[in-house]
């Protein structure tokens, strides 16, 4: 693998345009997000948030019923709704994220089986997600065979265990990329300064956006909900990957620009979503 190139705002407009003025809700995706439990509701929150802020039709955030009442205070737009129900019709979401708050336990990985051998489209998979597949051959097997096209997108902890390799330390981040690429045959954003995103056994980009202040608790969670939510409105899985980390990283920068670094949090970063948005369609 070799870095192919950067992701920068010269591609990022090629797939982020100005919206069509008879555009209609169903025109901007349905996305299910699966995220969140008793105390982790925060990560429920973020990702849902961004998804929305990053222009989601609807969102709705399948999560434990004992947190609805802080989803529907905290981000009214979306839906909460019960594994039960969302498990019936997966086909009828444009997109699918699972992950962020989840816990890695048994109810995670029932419900990553059920995506990854039913589901067709763009899934991302972060945070509890990935931990529960490190911890699960059959999981491992299952993303490596699935119909759905996979973005992954481990911080450095979460790839040494998805690696299960106790020198990761000795490896280069393109080495970390270009290894589970390879291992798990799908897409992975390997988090973190100038993070990599490699999209074949061949290809990999650096990104151009991005902040020391974005370090943050709920930041991968933001980035979850505009991956999803970018792949809901019809982009590739891709494009959804990279203009998503660049989206992202832009929202953090003109956040930080506002606020500084040192004080910057998961909340900032999606609130200024929409800004970074208008800046590349402008």
């Amino acid at each position: 693998m070799k870095i192919a190139g950067l992701t920068d705002k010269n591609y990022v407009h090629t797939v982020i345009r100005k919206r069509p003025q008879d555009i209609h809700k169903g025109d901007c995706g349905r996305v299910l997000i699966v995220a969140g439990s008793k105390g982790m509701a925060g990560a429920a929150v973020f990702c849902a948030k961004a998804a929305i802020k990053c222009g989601s039709g609807l969102v709705m955030l399948c999560t434990k019923k004992k947190i609805f009442p802080v989803i529907q205070l905290s981000v009214p737009e979306s839906i909460c709704i019960r594994w039960g129900k969302a498990k019936k019709d997966l086909a009828r979401y444009d997109a699918v994220a699972i992950g962020p708050g989840m816990g890695a336990g048994r109810r995670t990985r029932k419900i990553l089986k059920k995506i990854l051998t039913q589901y067709q489209k763009t899934v991302v998979i972060d945070a509890d997600g990935l931990n529960a597949i490190a911890r699960s051959e059959k999981l491992q097997k299952l993303v490596r065979r699935t119909r759905a096209q996979v973005i992954m997108t481990p911080h450095m902890g979460e790839a040494k265990r998805l690696l299960g390799n106790s020198r990761l330390n000795d490896l280069t981040r393109l080495q970390i990329a270009s290894s589970l690429q390879s291992y798990y045959n799908c897409i992975v954003a390997v988090k973190g300064a100038g993070t990599l995103v490699a999209v074949s056994e061949h290809e990999a980009y650096t990104n151009t956006t991005g902040n020391p202040g974005m370090a943050t608790a709920g930041s991968g969670d933001t980035l979850t909900g505009i991956i999803v939510s970018l792949a809901g409105q019809k982009l590739t899985a891709e494009d959804a990957a990279r203009a998503g980390v660049f989206v992202h990283g832009l929202s953090g920068d003109l956040a930080a620009e506002k606020f500084g670094e040192y004080g910057l949090t998961a909340s900032d970063i999606a609130d200024f979503v929409p800004f970074a948005l208008k800046e590349l369609t402008d």
